[in-house]
């Protein structure tokens, strides 16, 4: 059998393949030669967050614990190119490789899902809500100081089943995650950016590649979405002037229309009882100045401490 011409890599969950397997849906439709079943192979790749288990993200260190080991497999040539959650992404990427497109974005923002309540509000004072993101449980508690966050870790089927067995009353998900799995007839109440605005690049498959491969990126310039990449921009260079990692609640969504970008971007302390918001607007083409501009307006307005 003829080795594929093109290596994938990525994690092995459900979602993660889910999402290399759109993406070797997107190839085969944009090169003839990569139409063949056997033309392009997915390499599952266990990553520092998948062996991190029941323990707490922000406890296991930098951001990129989704990342990091299949950015190694990409630099050695293990794996020809890789797709990751954007959001899992730290904002600077390794030496040597570069994002060289970004499939369409699924919704970004999260839902709530719980038998007993359709929004924040109307959840029972002091109920137990189930999530292991800090944004989310920062978000949470500005809006609702009495509720009592529980972890919930796992992928989506897992925290889907500790939900039902009643291990929390309710829980925050990403809408895209579960649409990519075919899961969209879950999404209960769906959380508005004003009250729950989603992470930054939420909703985004990014496409990495070495940088000095001319041939993939021209292989896979067909693939990018340029609104999508005009607003991962955007939220990607706020990021980065926060210098975020997962320690950090920070969250931004950026929009296109007419060719201009609306950035609206937050800070918030863990435990949600300060929060900071920012909004920028300008040409779609200074996506990456404006998020600059937002994330260098709250580092000054939050202070060295704000994380601390």
């Amino acid at each position: 059998m003829a080795p594929p011409l093109l290596r994938i890599g990525t994690r092995g969950s459900p979602l993660a393949l889910a999402q290399a397997g759109e993406l070797k849906r997107r190839l085969a439709a944009a090169h003839a030669s990569l139409a063949a079943p056997d033309a392009v192979e997915i390499v599952a790749i266990r990553t520092s967050g998948d062996r991190a288990g029941e323990r707490p993200l922000a406890a296991e260190g930098s951001k990129g614990l989704f990342t990091k080991e299949i950015e190694e497999a990409l630099l050695a040539g293990r794996v020809d190119l890789a797709i990751h959650s954007m959001k899992d992404m730290t904002a600077r990427l390794p030496r040597g490789l570069a994002i060289a497109a970004c499939l369409p974005r699924e919704d970004p923002r999260d839902t709530l899902l719980s038998p007993q309540a359709t929004s924040l509000a109307t959840l029972p004072k002091g109920a137990r809500l189930g999530t292991s993101s800090l944004r989310r449980t920062a978000l949470a508690l500005h809006a609702r100081p009495d509720l009592a966050v529980v972890p919930l870790r796992g992928n989506v089927g897992t925290r889907l089943a500790k939900l039902e067995a009643g291990e929390a009353d309710a829980a925050i998900l990403a809408i895209a995650g579960l649409k990519r799995l075919g899961l969209g007839d879950k999404v209960g109440a769906i959380l508005a950016p004003e009250e729950m605005l989603p992470a930054p690049a939420q909703g985004v498959l990014a496409v990495e590649i070495r940088e000095d491969d001319a041939r993939l990126r021209e292989i896979v310039a067909p693939l990018d979405h340029a609104e999508t990449a005009c607003c991962a921009a955007a939220e990607r260079a706020f990021l980065a002037a926060l210098d975020g990692s997962c320690r950090t609640p920070i969250a931004a969504l950026a929009t296109v229309a007419g060719g201009r970008l609306t950035l609206d971007a937050a800070i918030v302390r863990p435990d949600g009882g300060a929060l900071h918001r920012a909004r920028r607007e300008g040409p779609a083409a200074a996506a990456a100045e404006l998020g600059r501009d937002a994330g260098a307006e709250l580092k000054a307005r939050g202070g060295p401490d704000f994380f601390a």
